[in-house]
């Protein structure tokens, strides 16, 4: 068995505030119609790998799409991992666009889009994040697991560990990365198979 960890770093389907462009963090939205059918064929870039069970952010946007994945790979969800939530955005929950917004920003962090008033530091999303992801390959060296989560924080945590910039993450799109005794390498991010970095 391999020593590195494989993950599968699958962003949630889509919620009604995703299609309102509304910033969710910690609020507890649900998955519409259209995010369990992104869940569903998440199911379809998934398959073509082994995997061995999932975990999950336990906010029930994360928690069903990990279900319905589940379901369909014939696998287990053995985890809802606390620290895979999502980026607490404090006062700024529930808004979109906007003046309201733009008056609880504040700059700084790693992306250069800072943060609101009130809301956790890109920093320590980052810290839980990548010690999750570290937990997981600590426990279950050379495992593969898929982690169901959320976009910021997938972002977030591969920019740390992979010291580079990352787009947004796309709802159920596929992203794979590897932990190992050499570092991280990143081979799928947003369902497109990337060049190996030399």
């Amino acid at each position: 068995m391999s020593s590195a960890t494989t993950f599968a770093l699958v962003r949630h389907g889509q919620t009604d505030w995703n299609a309102a462009m509304r910033i969710q963090g910690r609020s507890d939205i649900p998955l519409n119609d259209t995010g369990r059918g992104q869940a569903v064929a998440a199911v379809g870039a998934l398959s073509p790998y082994d995997w061995d069970f999932l975990v999950s952010s336990p906010l029930s946007r994360a928690a069903e799409t990990a279900d319905l994945i589940a379901e369909g790979l014939g696998l287990t969800v053995t985890q809802r991992i606390p620290s895979l939530g999502e980026r607490d955005y404090g006062l700024a929950e529930g808004l979109g666009a906007g003046a309201e917004l733009e008056a609880l920003r504040e700059p700084g962090g790693p992306t250069g889009n800072g943060g609101f008033r009130g809301a956790e530091t890109e920093g320590d999303v980052a810290d839980r994040g990548v010690g999750a992801l570290r937990m997981l390959a600590l426990d279950y060296p050379g495992a593969r697991i898929i982690v169901v989560s959320h976009g910021t924080l997938i972002r977030l945590s591969l920019m740390r560990v992979l010291d580079r910039p990352i787009p947004t993450i796309a709802n159920a799109a596929l992203t794979v990365a590897q932990s190992g005794p050499a570092g991280w390498t990143l081979d799928v991010l947003n369902g497109e198979v990337l060049e190996p970095v030399r």
